[in-house]
């Protein structure tokens, strides 16, 4: 099926776009792309979010001013759940959507066989830390590896090198909140209050007062990551 795409540029500004204000500030502020959550396989089900049936418009309003449309699918899918899963995805090809960013590999390998002109982005949940790990992705048939947001430069370096060499695109995030735990790995909200994060139900209890002597008061809330001092170094 063929599918409007945004003008290929060397490096991709990315944002996310959980309203239609903010969708519309993102595109109107020059964002390459944009990631949102639709129906009910995403990470952020307590958030405001679009519904399936506006996809097609916001494909077409992204794709008049050049802006691609990456659809979340990142949560871990239930064999109950695949029929579903796989009718969003039809929606999604059949809307014009760009690329689906997944972590569940069943339901990344099902993408593969029912739709492959989808493009397939491993989501940051996927925790992949490695150069070894980026190619393990490459042969599962990703296009794309979201690194895990708490790696240090020469990790993320090393697994620019590993993608470069085969051809996978790299993403990481370069502003917004840090996870406590390994990105994809915490168990903390389904443990304490029966609500996974890798279902799209995190309660966020880390944000709450945890004490330790010297500590904030909140010494779970770890600090906003804020790499733009970095972009120049990223993007090379």
């Amino acid at each position: 099926m063929d599918r409007p795409h945004s003008v290929p540029r060397p490096v991709e500004l990315l944002a996310p776009a959980g309203s239609e204000e903010a969708l519309t500030a993102a595109v109107r502020c020059g964002a390459d792309a944009v990631y949102l959550g639709a129906g009910r396989f995403h990470a952020r089900q307590n958030a405001q979010n679009f519904t399936l049936d506006s996809l097609e418009r916001i494909c077409r309003y992204c794709h008049a001013h050049g802006v691609a449309v990456h659809l979340t699918m990142n949560t871990l899918v239930k064999q109950s759940e695949e029929s579903e899963a796989m009718q969003t995805v039809a929606l999604a090809c059949d809307a014009g959507v760009d690329a689906l960013i997944v972590q569940d590999w069943g339901l990344a390998s099902l993408i593969r066989r029912f739709a492959p002109a989808m493009r397939l982005h491993a989501s940051t949940q996927t925790s992949i830390h490695t150069p070894e790990g980026v190619r393990a992705l490459a042969e599962l048939g990703f296009d794309r590896v979201i690194l895990a947001r708490e790696m240090r430069r020469e990790e993320i370096a090393a697994a620019c090198r590993a993608a470069r060499d085969i051809g996978l695109e790299v993403e990481v995030f370069v502003h917004g909140a840090q996870c406590m735990s390994v990105s994809g790995q915490c168990r903390m909200s389904a443990m304490l209050g029966g609500r996974s994060a890798n279902r799209g139900q995190c309660a966020q209890p880390c944000r709450l007062p945890f004490r330790a002597e010297g500590g904030t008061g909140y010494d779970l809330s770890l600090m906003d990551l804020s790499l733009l001092p970095y972009v120049a170094e990223l993007s090379a």
